[in-house]
């Protein structure tokens, strides 16, 4: 297909949100858009298997905005076309977002929503109660014309550092394909640990128990808690976002609570157990062709209801 030119991606700002624009991403690139990503410097490692430039929006506003000028001087000067069609899709629902876009010159695309319909250079009708990877689905099917359905698969590729990487790390801890991960942590969002699920401890110990290998790559900050509460488990760290994706691959289960994690692991293919609590909104839960949700109607997942997903996750 011939290129139609470049076209700036603003991303979320939180990984399981960024993994759910996966499929919405790989659709315009298709298309024949060569993608520049706005995002958090993390997106440089997430998508580095994709290859699509990936640029790190500074933290003040002003400078964000000067970033994004100076990228429409460039893309404008090597595409004259640029400028003259909408040329930025916002997966962002944010006012702040659009007006950055705006001020720096630019035709963004957005759901219209937070007083932002005059900022946007087309506006998409919000539909309230559609999953979040539905809800980047339809902007970018509007930016690009395209009647089709959302693939299921998310399709994160891991880069071929990623992959050499985590058989790095398989090797030095001694793991072998069909270990279980686990995700017991919930992220800085969840100030008040709503989304932890509290039987991982007594599912870690029952797991051992029975002869699995049990991992847990732990972020910034989580390392000793992971240690201290999983002492039988192989705790990771410092494992990048690539590799993890790569490790989830080879595991035979992923096991989550409603975190970033879960979809990473769920986007990159791999077989994840998501146990969800009575606060997780249907609009985030994973999405993949090998993920099992546990939502009660009321309180959180039976151990027991776990261990029978795991059991069911790791058959052929």
């Amino acid at each position: 297909m011939s290129s139609k030119g470049p076209l700036i991606i603003r991303l979320c700002n939180w990984v399981g949100e960024a993994v759910l624009s996966l499929p919405t991403l790989t659709m315009l690139a298709e298309q024949g858009y060569e993608l520049h990503l706005i995002g958090k410097r993390w997106a440089i490692n997430l998508f580095e298997g994709h290859g699509w430039a990936v640029h790190v929006r500074p933290a003040k506003r002003s400078e964000a905005i000067q970033q994004l000028k100076v990228l429409r001087q460039q893309l404008s000067k090597q595409h004259p076309a640029f400028t003259r069609r909408p040329n930025m899709v916002l997966f962002t629902s944010s006012f702040s977002s659009a007006l950055e876009a705006r001020l720096a010159g630019l035709k963004p695309i957005g759901y219209q929503k937070e007083g932002r319909s005059l900022l946007l250079g087309h506006g998409v009708p919000y539909e309230p109660g559609l999953h979040a990877a539905d809800n980047y689905w339809r902007i970018g099917s509007h930016f690009a014309g395209v009647q089709q359905a959302r693939p299921r698969h998310l399709g994160l590729k891991p880069s071929a550092a990623h992959q050499a990487k985590a058989a790095q790390l398989m090797q030095a801890h001694g793991l072998q394909p069909g270990f279980i991960i686990l995700c017991p942590f919930s992220g800085a969002a969840d100030t008040t640990g709503k989304k932890l699920w509290p039987a991982f401890p007594e599912l870690a110990r029952q797991l051992t128990g029975q002869g699995h290998q049990v991992v847990l790559c732990p972020g910034p900050g989580e390392e000793a808690q992971a240690q201290a509460d999983y002492p039988a488990a192989q705790v990771l760290t410092g494992v990048d976002l690539g590799t993890y994706a790569a490790l989830s691959q080879q595991a035979a289960c992923t096991v989550s609570n409603d975190t970033g994690p879960g979809h990473l692991a769920a986007a990159a293919g791999g077989r994840v157990v998501s146990v969800l609590g009575p606060d997780a909104a249907p609009m985030w839960w994973v999405q993949g062709d090998k993920v099992t949700v546990l939502r009660p109607d009321q309180g959180w997942p039976a151990l027991q209801d776990a261990l029978q997903a795991i059991n069911q996750a790791q058959r052929p």
